[in-house]
């Protein structure tokens, strides 16, 4: 039974108190239930947005708290600079140390918490992110499908992402001109929309490839799902990246990926078994796998067969979720 709240209706641009707002909504929901006889064996609280409700009702009526790190304020800036970071960052470390378990999406994460906010090893719990592979077995009209975003001749290098830094999309941008010197028949696709949005397109522009490439902005799930059936390669060249959910759902979909080593990626890929991966940083790394899988058709087929057994096999929300109801009753 899902219980929906809206925050307190009380105009203000500040981010912290409009979360403080919905904590507050949250709290209360929460104890009113409580109070009309609701019973709840176990709080679990996604990252530092929910700390201060999730703290109130674990401290009120004594029951125990689970908290899933998605990533940390310290990951996404490579480093804590301003006021700001600061304060989420510390929220982030006292949530942690509030919490019973705290659950990890991946082994890279769980380091980044123990060394981060001296969460010792037997309090964090290594559970992956997953995918529902039902939802990329579908048919549709691939052809013409296709066609809105590239010549039937082209080969498709797809990009869905936030346009941030840390998702190393300049890092593609830089990579192109090499990928097309070789191979000219390419369209780079790239989905999503973010502060650096427009200084890429500018860079593309003025390396005069715009023909090049489709930025289509917001990319709802079934396009997405489509592009991925489409594409021939789908590139993720993050500087810093906790789990990698987008590798798992075009390995899904039987498109090859290519990722950066580093951070969950590392822990997906296993190099030209089920993915490509290019050394974190470098354009002309993830240009030269690029290159690999559109030079060897045997060895993109390969690469994507074996990834959609893995997934099958490991990252299946069933398997996710019978290991975290298993945290739940050891607590319980």
């Amino acid at each position: 039974l899902v219980h929906r709240v809206e925050p307190y209706d009380i105009n203000t641009n500040d981010f912290v108190k409009k979360i403080m707002h919905l904590n507050f909504a949250m709290a209360e929901r929460a104890v009113r239930l409580i109070n009309e006889g609701t019973r709840f064996d176990v709080i679990h609280s996604h990252d530092w947005l929910s700390f201060y409700s999730a703290k109130l009702v674990k401290c009120s009526y004594n029951i125990p708290l689970v908290v899933t790190i998605h990533a940390t304020e310290y990951g996404r800036n490579n480093g804590i600079r301003t006021d700001m970071q600061k304060y989420i960052s510390s929220v982030e470390n006292k949530l942690c140390h509030e919490a019973c378990r705290v659950i990890a999406c991946s082994n890279f994460m769980g380091k980044q918490i123990n060394g981060l906010f001296n969460i010792p090893w037997d309090k964090i719990r290594l559970i992956p992110n997953g995918v529902d592979i039902k939802e990329f077995e579908f048919s549709f009209d691939w052809l013409n499908f296709r066609r809105r975003y590239a010549k039937d001749d082209e080969k498709i290098i797809f990009f869905i992402g936030r346009h941030v830094f840390e998702k190393g999309i300049q890092l593609l941008i830089e990579a192109s001109p090499m990928v097309i010197r070789k191979h000219n028949n390419v369209k780079f696709v790239i989905a999503g929309l973010g502060p650096m949005t427009e200084e890429i397109k500018d860079k593309v522009k003025s390396s005069r490839l715009s023909e090049k490439f489709l930025f289509t902005g917001y990319m709802d799930e079934d396009t997405k799902n489509k592009m991925y059936r489409v594409s021939n390669a789908a590139v993720f060249p993050s500087l810093y990246e906790p789990f990698g959910i987008v590798a798992l759902e075009a390995m899904a979909s039987k498109c090859p990926v290519v990722v950066s080593d580093t951070g969950g990626f590392s822990e997906i890929v296993k190099h030209e078994f089920n993915g490509l991966k290019a050394i974190s940083g470098v354009s002309e790394s993830i240009a030269d796998n690029i290159l690999r899988l559109l030079d060897d058709p045997a060895l993109s087929e390969r690469i994507k067969n074996n990834a959609y057994n893995i997934v099958k096999e490991k990252y299946s929300w069933s398997k996710i979720a019978e290991n975290t109801a298993s945290v739940y009753r050891q607590l319980i």
